[in-house]
């Protein structure tokens, strides 16, 4: 019940989230739904590793009841790596879940090393 999409899109055909998590470095849109600002500037990794790490168990906890969103600007290379740390929340292996979510959601997801390498060490 997780949706990955980039803000700078417009929102798609569906149930709209209840709850949405957006992962920039800057001042978030106004939407009709909770929302939660995660600092994380474009091509980077999380401002603060344990914040980022606590939003986004939340994150996962909560798509077990709700709609969640989690959006970055373009929705590929932040989006993609926090959707690949939610895989391996789900238990998806660490040096798979970049893989899946490539499968699964964008084949650009997590677009740089750092942000490849942020997804190996997440679990531990």
């Amino acid at each position: 019940m997780v949706r990955g999409r980039g803000l700078r899109h417009p929102l798609p055909d569906g149930p709209v989230p209840t709850y949405a998590v957006h992962l920039l470095g800057g001042r978030p849109p106004d939407v009709p739904w909770e929302a939660r600002l995660l600092r994380w500037p474009d091509f980077r990794l999380p401002a603060d590793a344990a914040q980022a790490r606590t939003v986004l168990t939340e994150v996962w906890e909560r798509a077990a009841t709700e709609r969640v969103e989690v959006a970055c600007g373009g929705g590929r290379g932040r989006t993609g790596t926090a959707l690949a740390c939610l895989a391996v929340l789900d238990g998806v292996p660490p040096d798979r879940a970049v893989e899946w979510v490539r499968r699964r959601y964008h084949p650009r997801a997590v677009e740089t090393p750092w942000q490849k390498r942020y997804v190996r060490r997440f679990a531990g």
